[in-house]
């Protein structure tokens, strides 16, 4: 499963790395909504929302489908600003109909308020759907997009003040603290892009983002199967130190495809692919392979052993060894004449988090 971007033909000047104060508040406003994804910034969500008015926090709360679950696009710019307040005055200037569409989806928690469709501020039908879905996820959701849909001027105000007062309560602060690691990491992204290329930049982003062989579309390893092109307009790559362990990407048909990656901690460890969770998850999905593994969790075993552990022929162990081999749960060593299996337990035990990762990616 994953987000394929054609940049067939692209020219390299419309491959961009920036920072975005709008898409860092962004990340910062999911931590708080969302603080268990991100145990590691629990102290400082903690601290935000005590040090937070009331009627700031209720404002926040009030808009959270905006970056609970998922980001609205208009959240994340495809031409990065030095300022909070420019950024603002980009989305000021996008249209309400396209504003309030990608309002919805995040609200509605669904991808079937379409762009393109009859749109909810002239068509009934448009609007009583949007309605429909917007309450089938809460009383909340559902006066936010009645509001949202009544006078959307007052609501992208409103919204825009609690961004502002976001930024006077801890978003300068933090952007502060953060701005020499982007700095960093956007020379590093791009010394990469000019010296070695596409290919090499996007492997500095993720082991969950890159170049296909053709060298035509770029690949994001994520839960999901989309396409988009950015044709015409080009790819936007933002570093965030307050977005991990998230993969975001704005990919919507209109909008300009942008990747917000997470800065590399010290030390980091590459994520595990989709590919290997499911494959691994699959080799454990049969009794006999579990059976294998409890025996080989106790020591190496040949096959011989392991059939004779549990009365079963050799080829069938065999059969079941390759799976599990496959999957990169076991490693071997040959003794003579005999090759004995071991279980790779470093990665069957970090196998939980490498799919909370990947979902979470």
């Amino acid at each position: 499963m994953t987000l394929r971007i054609d940049i067939s033909g692209l020219p390299s000047e419309q491959l961009r790395f920036a920072a975005s104060p709008l898409a860092e508040l962004t990340a910062m406003l999911h931590v708080l909504a969302e603080p268990g994804h991100h145990p590691q910034l629990a102290d400082w969500a903690g601290d935000v929302w005590v040090g937070l008015r009331p009627e700031s926090a209720e404002r926040l709360r009030e808009a959270d489908f905006l970056w609970r679950s998922s980001q609205a696009d208009f959240l994340l710019p495809a031409r990065p600003r030095p300022t909070l307040a420019e950024e603002l005055d980009d989305v000021d200037r996008i249209d309400d109909e396209t504003y309030v569409t990608a309002a919805l989806v995040t609200t509605c928690g669904s991808n079937r308020v379409h762009f393109g469709a009859p749109s909810p501020l002239t068509d009934a039908t448009a609007r009583g759907r949007a309605l429909d879905l917007a309450q089938a996820r809460g009383a909340r959701q559902e006066a936010f997009a009645e509001r949202l849909l009544a006078d959307p001027a007052a609501v992208r105000a409103r919204l825009r003040h609690t961004l502002e007062q976001c930024a006077e309560t801890f978003f300068d602060a933090a952007w502060a603290s953060v701005t020499v690691r982007l700095a960093t990491d956007l020379r590093l992204k791009n010394d990469l892009l000019k010296r070695q290329g596409l290919g090499a930049a996007l492997a500095s982003v993720s082991g969950a983002v890159s170049l296909a062989p053709d060298g035509d579309c770029i690949v994001v390893d994520k839960l999901q199967d989309k396409a988009t092109s950015a044709q015409g307009t080009g790819v936007t790559f933002i570093p965030s130190v307050y977005g991990r362990p998230h993969l975001v990407a704005v990919h919507a048909p209109g909008w300009q495809p942008v990747v917000q990656y997470p800065v590399a901690e010290p030390g980091p460890s590459e994520p595990v692919s989709l590919e290997t969770v499911t494959l691994r998850l699959e080799a454990l999905d049969h009794p006999v392979r579990l059976r294998l593994l409890r025996t080989l969790a106790r020591g190496p075993h040949t096959t011989r052993e392991l059939a004779h552990a549990w009365e079963l022929s050799p080829p069938e162990v065999s059969r079941h060894l390759a799976v599990l081999r496959r999957a990169g749960l076991l490693t071997t060593r040959r003794h003579g004449r005999y090759v004995r299996y071991t279980l790779n337990a470093p990665d069957l035990t970090a196998l939980g988090a490498d799919l909370l990762a990947a979902v979470l990616r």
